[in-house]
């Protein structure tokens, strides 16, 4: 038997999307996450190539965490082969149904409008998966408590850890033949609102380690005094705040903040609509797992019970239509699909209102254009002025800065072999590559999309 331990970076390799990482023991190989590409499209088209190894011959997966680019590949890998388990905390298995099973409904919705309309020069067009590749997936997770080791043979076990970034997220410890690799998976902040601060690793061999904002420094900002002087002067304007959101972590965040403004009197009573599907169940599950959030299921409750959730289209454009003040809570947040189109279609062109951009925006999409400031952008084949307010709360992103990355690094009581940066941009790789090796004096390497290490 060959024992070579080696890793194959299948995503998030020169980029922020698409998490793949493939560890190969002898005749075992683990992925650790199973992350859809998104942003440009070059990467997109990524998700139709085949992997460099057979689905089929993955033994187990270990997910992070349920953002898309975490487990949104995850129904493919089934329709490909894939039988093995795929091992997540709780919440994440929670939150990653629904997040697969509303990225199949995209798949299958955008491929029968392709098809309808015949813009695809395929013919026919074919979703990525199916709803039914989905349900396939969903009946693979398998719920591990965090902070335990769980052995897999004699050789190979690991351990889920707490990280903050959303609620459920985790880093990874997976110990191969004596030898410890670390995976951050994505690194929330060490003040998140929400969520108590990320545990940091102690001992590792290598680690695999995100560095999305690894280029910056957030500023020091109170994070519900920014966002009360954003909805009153949008209120004194007489406009409508949108909050294009991401779903998970960041639609509940707003919420509860809103709630406490409104409870300490420094906002308006304005109505507040969270006009997403996908984060109206993300939000049920916040109530289920009261233990994985500081906020408790009562205060979160009372909290959700000020918000109005919209069910269908057709009142999604009454709400968008009706110019009277007003927050909302749209998905997607980085604006390139969702409910929050239709608001942007209406109030983009307002000076009254307000948009707010209140996280990481991917290269390739419209909420990363509109954050560098252009003037006109492309919604359902027409163009739209951006007169409105464009405003940013950078205490609202659930990733560490670099600050934070290098903290998180800064508990380890032993020099890693190597540290293998991935999940960012070149800037930003590189600049957390310069910082890591100034501060530790480590070997550090960024590897590029399906470039193997052999770890001794």
């Amino acid at each position: 038997m060959n024992n070579n331990l080696n890793i194959t970076f299948l995503g998030a390799a020169g980029t922020v999307t698409g998490s793949k990482h493939l560890v190969t023991f002898g005749n075992k190989k683990i992925l650790i996450d199973c992350g859809l590409f998104q942003g440009l499209k070059e990467l997109r088209l990524l998700n139709w190539e085949s992997l460099t190894v057979d689905p089929a011959t993955i033994d187990f997966v270990i997910l992070t965490h349920a953002h898309l680019d975490h487990v949104g590949y995850l129904p493919r890998l089934v329709a490909q082969g894939f039988k093995g388990k795929v091992y997540c905390s709780a919440p994440t298995g929670a939150i990653a149904e629904v997040i697969m099973l509303d990225s199949a409904k995209i798949q299958e919705e955008d491929a029968e409008m392709a098809n309808r309309i015949g813009y695809s020069k395929h013919k026919p067009a074919k979703p990525l998966y199916t709803v039914e590749d989905a349900k396939k997936a969903i009946n693979q997770l398998y719920d591990v408590a965090c902070g335990s080791w769980l052995d897999i043979d004699d050789n190979i076990r690991f351990r889920l850890n707490l990280i903050a970034h959303i609620m459920g997220a985790t880093f990874v410890e997976l110990e191969v033949n004596k030898k410890r690799l670390v995976f951050s998976g994505d690194i929330g902040r060490f003040d998140d609102p929400m969520l108590e601060e990320p545990h940091r690793p102690k001992h590792a061999d290598y680690i695999i380690m995100e560095s999305t904002y690894g280029d910056r420094h957030h500023k020091k900002e109170d994070a519900k005094q920014r966002l009360s002087e954003i909805i009153n002067s949008t209120y004194d304007r007489g406009g409508t705040l949108i909050i294009p959101s991401f779903t998970v972590d960041r639609a509940q965040d707003f919420i509860w903040m809103i709630w406490q403004l409104k409870k300490q009197k420094k906002i308006p009573n304005v109505p507040v609509y969270l006009d997403s599907p996908m984060g109206v169940n993300v939000s049920r599950i916040y109530s289920d797992f009261d233990d994985y959030h500081k906020l408790g299921t009562d205060v979160f409750d009372e909290a959700w019970n000020h918000v109005k959730t919209v069910a269908s289209v057709k009142d999604t454009f009454k709400i968008s239509s009706d110019k009277t003040p007003k927050i909302v809570i749209a998905g997607s947040g980085m604006m390139n699909g969702g409910r929050v189109l239709l608001y942007l279609q209406d109030h983009l062109q307002n000076p009254k209102s307000t948009v707010m951009i209140a996280g990481y925006q991917a290269e390739g999409t419209r909420g990363r254009l509109i954050h560098n400031g252009i003037k006109e952008i492309k919604i359902h084949g027409n163009f739209y002025k951006v007169d409105c307010h464009i405003e940013e709360m950078v205490s609202m992103s659930s990733h560490a800065d670099q600050e934070g990355l290098i903290n998180w690094l800064s508990g380890l009581t032993s020099k890693p072999k190597t540290v293998f940066i991935v999940h960012g941009e070149s800037q930003a790789t590189n600049a957390l590559r310069v910082k890591i090796t100034h501060t530790f004096h480590w070997d550090v390497a960024i590897p590029k999309l399906n470039e193997t290490f052999e770890l001794f």
